[in-house]
């Protein structure tokens, strides 16, 4: 949908049913849309879409590689793709909807695609308050993964014109629901056994979760990537990865690219943004093979393959 700004009325500048219908149906097909929330407009796509989540990719720019937020309707769906003890239950009955991201354990069945979790076993939820967002998910009955709506590296949009001015060329169908409320990312936290631990500082201050849950903020150092905001970490299989592979041993299990086939292909069209979507589902993969060792075939180093260059070489560096 790259290009499409049929979405706002001069005359009205807001959003409409006549809207919202369109987005529903765009999400459903597997498209993008930037929705206002209360923290910052968002790129939404369908969670489960993994073609949908390479296209966010795409639009922004290049993959983030950290966890994107799925945001949901109400805690009853939040519980079929996270896993909510007491605490976690207490916490979004208090503050959803609303901008306070919960990171819990994913359920044995839970059916996002693997990009948006980036390969972990905790994914990060947040049911928002804002209506266009609401009613979008009500609408479309999908989970809707959504990191910022801007090309990466640039500022927040916090209004429909940031997020046109930021994508340009690149932009989906925006939805203007005006300046957002909070213009500051959610508060992400990580619920643990013995409490929780700050992720991302922001609109619900530390202070009012230490005082509403009687817990204190579990300060660890070195925190490993489970949200967006964290520095960024590299992500190692269990076995030793060899890199720029265009054949491999029989030994290794071969994740091919483009001409180079491979057992699994990341995208056998050279789309980095495929290849980026696929990425953590294929190394999972391979880690579980018969095979005692993983070859990745080469991949271009410009645009994306910049980032996948960085995370594989990390991955290599580690095995």
């Amino acid at each position: 949908m790259s290009g499409s700004n049929d979405h706002i009325d001069a005359s009205q500048g807001r959003y409409g049913m006549a809207s919202i219908g369109d987005a529903v149906q765009r999400l459903q097909q597997g498209d993008i849309v930037a929705v206002p929330t209360e923290t910052v407009y968002g790129l939404a796509a369908d969670s489960t879409n993994a073609a949908a989540v390479a296209q966010i990719y795409r639009t922004k720019g290049r993959p983030d590689f950290n966890p994107l937020i799925v945001h949901v309707p109400d805690l009853a769906a939040a519980r079929r793709l996270g896993q909510f003890d007491p605490l976690a239950e207490k916490l979004a009955r208090e503050y959803w909807p609303g901008a306070l991201t919960l990171v819990v354990p994913k359920t044995d069945d839970c059916p996002v695609a693997p990009a948006v979790t980036a390969g972990l076993d905790t994914i990060a939820l947040r049911c928002p308050a804002h209506p266009v967002m609401r009613e979008l998910l009500n609408q479309s009955g999908l989970n809707l993964a959504a990191p910022s709506a801007n090309a990466s590296g640039g500022i927040s949009p916090t209004t429909a014109a940031h997020v046109q001015r930021s994508l340009a060329d690149n932009a989906p169908m925006i939805l203007d629901g005006g300046p957002c409320q909070d213009g500051l990312e959610s508060t992400i936290i990580a619920i643990r056994a013995d409490g929780f631990q700050l992720l991302r500082p922001g609109p619900i201050a530390l202070e009012a979760l230490e005082a509403f849950t009687g817990l204190k903020n579990r300060e660890i150092q070195h925190l490993k990537i489970e949200a967006p905001g964290q520095l960024a970490s590299h992500y190692a299989p269990s076995k030793p990865l060899r890199l720029n592979a265009r054949s491999a041993a029989p030994d290794e299990y071969h994740i091919g690219f483009g001409p180079v086939a491979g057992q699994a292909n990341l995208s056998a069209t050279s789309d980095l943004a495929e290849a980026a979507s696929n990425l953590f589902a294929f190394l999972h993969r391979a880690d579980s093979s018969e095979q005692s060792a993983i070859a990745i075939a080469p991949l271009p180093h410009d645009g994306i393959g910049r980032a996948i260059n960085d995370r594989l070489a990390r991955a290599a560096a580690a095995s």
